[in-house]
Protein backbone atom coordinates (compact mmCIF):
# COMPACT_ATOMS: atom_id res chain seq x y z
CA UNK A 1 0.00 0.00 0.00
CA UNK A 2 1.46 3.38 -0.92
CA UNK A 3 1.11 6.35 1.84
CA UNK A 4 0.84 9.76 0.87
CA UNK A 5 0.72 11.47 3.73
CA UNK A 6 0.59 15.16 2.13
CA UNK A 7 -2.72 15.59 3.97
CA UNK A 8 -3.75 18.63 0.68
CA UNK A 9 -1.22 20.80 2.51
CA UNK A 10 0.07 23.06 -0.51
CA UNK A 11 3.20 22.26 -1.37
CA UNK A 12 4.82 25.21 -0.71
CA UNK A 13 4.19 24.73 2.74
CA UNK A 14 5.85 20.96 2.88
CA UNK A 15 9.37 20.43 3.38
CA UNK A 16 11.32 18.09 1.57
CA UNK A 17 13.36 15.25 4.30
CA UNK A 18 16.55 14.51 4.11
CA UNK A 19 18.61 11.93 6.13
CA UNK A 20 21.88 9.87 6.31
CA UNK A 21 23.24 7.40 9.21
CA UNK A 22 25.48 10.56 10.13
CA UNK A 23 26.38 14.08 8.99
CA UNK A 24 27.67 13.05 5.72
CA UNK A 25 24.23 14.39 4.02
CA UNK A 26 25.14 17.73 4.72
CA UNK A 27 26.67 17.61 1.79
CA UNK A 28 24.00 16.56 -0.76
CA UNK A 29 21.61 18.83 1.56
CA UNK A 30 24.12 22.05 0.28
CA UNK A 31 23.75 21.22 -3.54
CA UNK A 32 19.94 20.61 -2.86
CA UNK A 33 19.53 23.93 -1.08
CA UNK A 34 21.30 25.49 -3.67
CA UNK A 35 19.51 24.65 -6.45
CA UNK A 36 15.98 24.35 -4.55
CA UNK A 37 16.27 27.97 -2.70
CA UNK A 38 12.61 28.38 -1.65
CA UNK A 39 12.59 25.04 -0.41
CA UNK A 40 12.17 23.69 3.03
CA UNK A 41 14.18 21.27 4.28
CA UNK A 42 13.94 18.83 7.39
CA UNK A 43 17.74 17.07 7.72
CA UNK A 44 17.62 13.88 10.25
CA UNK A 45 21.58 12.97 10.98
CA UNK A 46 20.50 8.80 12.62
CA UNK A 47 24.00 9.41 14.45
CA UNK A 48 22.97 6.62 17.07
CA UNK A 49 22.87 4.35 14.66
CA UNK A 50 26.12 5.44 12.18
CA UNK A 51 27.50 3.81 10.31
CA UNK A 52 24.74 1.92 8.17
CA UNK A 53 27.79 -0.08 6.72
CA UNK A 54 28.52 -2.48 9.87
CA UNK A 55 24.48 -2.42 10.52
CA UNK A 56 22.54 -5.69 9.75
CA UNK A 57 20.51 -5.06 6.72
CA UNK A 58 17.55 -6.01 8.85
CA UNK A 59 18.47 -2.93 11.04
CA UNK A 60 19.17 -0.61 8.45
CA UNK A 61 15.52 -1.08 7.00
CA UNK A 62 14.03 -0.34 10.71
CA UNK A 63 15.58 2.26 10.56
CA UNK A 64 15.23 3.94 7.32
CA UNK A 65 11.19 2.98 7.75
CA UNK A 66 11.13 4.79 10.98
CA UNK A 67 12.90 7.85 9.50
CA UNK A 68 10.63 7.79 6.73
CA UNK A 69 7.50 7.81 8.76
CA UNK A 70 8.69 10.82 11.33
CA UNK A 71 8.80 12.21 7.66
CA UNK A 72 5.57 11.50 6.93
CA UNK A 73 4.33 12.90 10.57
CA UNK A 74 5.52 15.97 9.07
CA UNK A 75 3.77 16.47 6.03
CA UNK A 76 6.83 16.08 3.90
CA UNK A 77 6.46 15.77 0.00
CA UNK A 78 9.95 14.56 -1.00
CA UNK A 79 12.73 12.04 0.85
CA UNK A 80 16.43 11.65 -0.09
CA UNK A 81 18.11 8.92 0.82
CA UNK A 82 21.65 10.87 1.41
CA UNK A 83 23.15 7.55 2.32
CA UNK A 84 24.64 5.03 -0.36
CA UNK A 85 24.69 2.31 1.80
CA UNK A 86 20.57 3.03 3.03
CA UNK A 87 20.14 3.72 -0.45
CA UNK A 88 21.06 -0.11 -1.68
CA UNK A 89 19.29 -1.68 1.26
CA UNK A 90 16.33 0.10 1.93
CA UNK A 91 15.29 2.02 -1.47
CA UNK A 92 13.22 -0.46 -2.31
CA UNK A 93 10.71 -0.21 0.54
CA UNK A 94 10.77 3.14 0.71
CA UNK A 95 9.25 3.16 -2.41
CA UNK A 96 6.68 0.05 -2.10
CA UNK A 97 5.36 2.30 1.16
CA UNK A 98 5.34 6.12 0.12
CA UNK A 99 3.64 7.53 -2.52
CA UNK A 100 6.20 10.92 -2.79
CA UNK A 101 8.64 11.06 -4.83
CA UNK A 102 12.10 8.54 -2.63
CA UNK A 103 15.71 9.82 -4.12
CA UNK A 104 18.17 7.35 -3.65
CA UNK A 105 22.18 8.14 -3.94
CA UNK A 106 24.58 6.39 -6.45
CA UNK A 107 28.38 6.61 -6.64
CA UNK A 108 28.80 9.04 -9.68
CA UNK A 109 30.78 6.17 -11.48
CA UNK A 110 28.97 6.84 -14.78
CA UNK A 111 30.34 10.26 -15.08
CA UNK A 112 33.72 9.32 -14.25
CA UNK A 113 33.88 6.94 -16.99
CA UNK A 114 32.84 9.61 -19.33
CA UNK A 115 34.81 11.57 -18.38
CA UNK A 116 38.24 9.40 -17.89
CA UNK A 117 41.01 10.21 -20.42
CA UNK A 118 43.02 6.70 -19.24
CA UNK A 119 40.26 4.33 -19.10
CA UNK A 120 41.26 4.17 -15.04
CA UNK A 121 38.68 4.94 -12.52
CA UNK A 122 39.25 5.13 -8.80
CA UNK A 123 36.77 4.61 -6.57
CA UNK A 124 36.97 5.81 -3.02
CA UNK A 125 33.69 3.85 -0.88
CA UNK A 126 32.70 2.46 2.48
CA UNK A 127 32.49 -1.36 2.70
CA UNK A 128 28.91 -1.84 2.94
CA UNK A 129 28.30 0.14 -0.44
CA UNK A 130 31.64 -1.98 -1.87
CA UNK A 131 29.59 -5.45 -1.02
CA UNK A 132 25.96 -4.37 -2.22
CA UNK A 133 24.32 -5.60 -5.19
CA UNK A 134 23.48 -2.66 -6.38
CA UNK A 135 26.99 -1.05 -6.47
CA UNK A 136 28.28 -3.64 -8.29
CA UNK A 137 25.90 -4.03 -10.89
CA UNK A 138 26.18 -0.13 -11.24
CA UNK A 139 29.84 -1.38 -11.89
CA UNK A 140 29.02 -4.21 -14.56
CA UNK A 141 26.41 -1.89 -16.49
CA UNK A 142 28.05 1.01 -17.15
CA UNK A 143 32.25 0.18 -16.88
CA UNK A 144 32.54 -0.81 -20.75
CA UNK A 145 36.35 -0.69 -21.49
CA UNK A 146 37.36 1.00 -18.12
CA UNK A 147 39.21 0.08 -15.28
CA UNK A 148 37.40 0.81 -12.17
CA UNK A 149 39.97 0.18 -9.15
CA UNK A 150 37.72 0.13 -5.65
CA UNK A 151 39.35 1.19 -2.94
CA UNK A 152 37.29 0.67 0.61
CA UNK A 153 37.94 3.55 3.42
CA UNK A 154 37.85 1.75 6.68
CA UNK A 155 37.44 3.86 9.64
CA UNK A 156 36.93 7.01 7.68
CA UNK A 157 33.37 8.24 8.05
CA UNK A 158 34.11 7.60 11.81
CA UNK A 159 37.14 9.87 11.49
CA UNK A 160 34.77 12.88 9.53
CA UNK A 161 32.03 12.35 12.46
CA UNK A 162 34.44 13.11 14.95
CA UNK A 163 35.59 16.61 13.15
CA UNK A 164 38.85 15.53 12.05
CA UNK A 165 38.95 17.16 9.01
CA UNK A 166 42.15 17.58 8.43
CA UNK A 167 44.02 16.06 11.03
CA UNK A 168 47.34 14.17 10.72
CA UNK A 169 45.21 10.83 11.58
CA UNK A 170 43.39 11.38 8.37
CA UNK A 171 45.77 12.69 6.11
CA UNK A 172 47.66 9.72 6.85
CA UNK A 173 44.88 7.17 6.33
CA UNK A 174 43.76 9.06 3.07
CA UNK A 175 47.41 9.21 1.69
CA UNK A 176 47.25 4.89 2.64
CA UNK A 177 44.13 5.05 0.55
CA UNK A 178 44.93 6.97 -2.46
CA UNK A 179 48.67 6.08 -3.02
CA UNK A 180 47.68 2.47 -4.86
CA UNK A 181 44.62 4.95 -7.13
CA UNK A 182 47.78 6.99 -8.24
CA UNK A 183 49.83 4.65 -8.62
CA UNK A 184 48.09 3.09 -11.26
CA UNK A 185 47.31 5.95 -13.49
CA UNK A 186 43.61 6.75 -12.60
CA UNK A 187 42.68 10.40 -13.82
CA UNK A 188 39.03 10.21 -12.05
CA UNK A 189 38.35 9.81 -8.79
CA UNK A 190 34.90 8.74 -7.34
CA UNK A 191 34.14 9.89 -3.96
CA UNK A 192 31.43 7.21 -3.11
CA UNK A 193 30.43 8.62 0.34
CA UNK A 194 28.33 11.93 1.33
CA UNK A 195 31.28 12.18 4.49
CA UNK A 196 33.94 11.84 1.96
CA UNK A 197 33.14 15.54 -0.03
CA UNK A 198 34.02 17.25 3.78
CA UNK A 199 37.73 16.41 3.39
CA UNK A 200 37.66 17.29 -0.55
CA UNK A 201 40.44 20.04 -0.14
CA UNK A 202 42.46 17.72 1.80
CA UNK A 203 42.04 14.84 -1.23
CA UNK A 204 42.84 17.40 -3.85
CA UNK A 205 46.23 18.26 -2.12
CA UNK A 206 47.25 14.66 -1.80
CA UNK A 207 46.32 13.85 -5.24
CA UNK A 208 47.24 17.06 -6.69
CA UNK A 209 45.37 19.67 -9.80
CA UNK A 210 45.61 16.94 -12.28
CA UNK A 211 42.81 14.57 -11.24
CA UNK A 212 39.36 14.85 -11.79
CA UNK A 213 37.00 14.68 -8.57
CA UNK A 214 33.07 13.86 -8.68
CA UNK A 215 30.90 13.04 -6.33
CA UNK A 216 26.83 12.64 -6.82
CA UNK A 217 25.57 15.99 -4.84
CA UNK A 218 24.57 17.94 -7.80
CA UNK A 219 23.34 15.14 -9.76
CA UNK A 220 21.02 13.77 -7.03
CA UNK A 221 19.74 17.98 -6.53
CA UNK A 222 18.87 17.80 -10.15
CA UNK A 223 16.89 14.59 -10.40
CA UNK A 224 14.81 15.75 -7.11
CA UNK A 225 14.15 18.99 -8.98
CA UNK A 226 13.34 16.83 -12.09
CA UNK A 227 10.58 14.37 -10.00
CA UNK A 228 9.07 17.64 -7.92
CA UNK A 229 8.85 19.35 -11.43
CA UNK A 230 6.88 16.94 -12.85
CA UNK A 231 4.49 15.84 -10.00
CA UNK A 232 3.89 19.78 -9.81
CA UNK A 233 5.28 19.78 -5.76
CA UNK A 234 7.91 22.72 -6.40
CA UNK A 235 7.17 25.76 -4.27
CA UNK A 236 6.11 29.31 -5.84
CA UNK A 237 8.48 32.05 -6.49
CA UNK A 238 7.42 34.15 -3.68
CA UNK A 239 8.62 37.91 -3.34
CA UNK A 240 10.35 37.42 -0.27
CA UNK A 241 12.09 34.38 1.10
CA UNK A 242 9.55 33.47 3.92
CA UNK A 243 9.18 29.94 2.56
CA UNK A 244 12.76 28.26 2.39
CA UNK A 245 14.84 27.24 5.41
CA UNK A 246 15.83 23.99 7.55
CA UNK A 247 15.08 22.23 10.58
CA UNK A 248 17.35 19.62 11.73
CA UNK A 249 17.16 16.72 13.86
CA UNK A 250 19.76 13.84 15.20
CA UNK A 251 19.21 10.82 17.38
CA UNK A 252 22.70 10.89 18.82
CA UNK A 253 24.14 13.30 21.22
CA UNK A 254 23.15 16.69 20.94
CA UNK A 255 25.99 18.68 22.50
CA UNK A 256 28.63 16.36 20.37
CA UNK A 257 26.38 16.70 16.94
CA UNK A 258 25.76 20.21 16.60
CA UNK A 259 28.62 21.98 17.22
CA UNK A 260 29.70 19.55 13.94
CA UNK A 261 26.77 19.98 12.33
CA UNK A 262 27.59 23.49 12.28
CA UNK A 263 30.89 23.57 11.23
CA UNK A 264 29.81 21.12 8.19
CA UNK A 265 27.02 23.13 7.23
CA UNK A 266 28.87 26.92 7.81
CA UNK A 267 25.98 28.31 9.75
CA UNK A 268 24.73 28.18 13.23
CA UNK A 269 22.30 24.95 13.20
CA UNK A 270 19.76 24.21 16.42
CA UNK A 271 19.43 20.73 16.20
CA UNK A 272 16.30 18.84 17.72
CA UNK A 273 16.52 15.12 19.50
CA UNK A 274 15.13 12.91 17.29
CA UNK A 275 12.35 10.84 19.73
CA UNK A 276 13.93 7.17 18.68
Amino acid sequence: MLINDGKNIQPEHQAIGVFDSGVGGLSVLAHIRARLPDERFIYVADSNFMPYGCKSDALVQERCLSIAAFFAEQSCKALVVACNTATAIAIHRLRERYAWPVIGMEPAVKPAVRHSQTGVVGILATSGTINSHKFNRLRQRVAGDTRLIVQPCPGLVELIEQGELNSPAIRLMLQACLRPLMQQNVDTLVLGCTHYPFVGALIREIVGEHMTIVDSGAAIARELQRQLLERGLLSKQYTSAQMGGEGFWSSGDIQRVEPLMSRLWGEVVVLKKLPF
